[in-house]
């Protein structure tokens, strides 16, 4: 089975060690690349990623619509559109951020829709958190909670 993995990129290390689990049982799995490094044009001699340089650089209010860095966001989303396209399932990667259990932030929620809208499977590795106000959009997608156990991925 193909399956692409969907989750915020501040949980790309347990991502990482999923993907491998999956790998050694055999499934064909895609991941999100890691946050794209900002060009020198932006950060100079510093090595930045896309969320970090946003924040330090003033916050994302700084960035108006328009502005060049929002090219490098539209190219990561529509790149991991492509594993969700390739795919035959994905599986949304949802721990504790900001102290919110079951996270699932708004990019994740659109590779949701996006999966859903293909009609691709879709597993959700634990319980969608009750303080997400899109948790009810998430559940008529009718995902499979799999409360952590990667073996009930069929």
């Amino acid at each position: 089975m193909k399956i692409t993995l969907c989750g915020s990129i501040g949980f790309y290390k347990e991502i990482e060690s999923i993907r491998d689990s999956l790998i050694k049982n055999g499934y064909e799995v895609k991941i999100p690349e890691l946050p794209l490094e900002i060009p020198r044009e932006f950060s100079g001699d510093k090595k930045y990623y896309f969320g970090q340089y946003i924040e330090q650089n003033g916050g994302i209010d700084n960035f108006p619509v328009g502005h060049k860095i929002w090219s490098l966001k539209e190219r990561a989303i529509r790149d991991h559109y492509k594993k969700i396209d390739w795919c035959e399932s994905i599986l949304v990667i949802n721990l504790e951020k900001k102290g919110v259990d079951g996270y699932i932030g708004g990019n994740t929620l659109i590779e949701i829709g996006v999966a859903f809208y293909l009609k691709k499977q879709i597993f959700i590795l634990n319980p969608v958190s009750s303080e997400l106000s899109y948790k009810q959009e998430i559940l008529g997608m009718k995902p499979i909670i799999i409360n952590g156990d990667l073996s009930l991925i069929k």
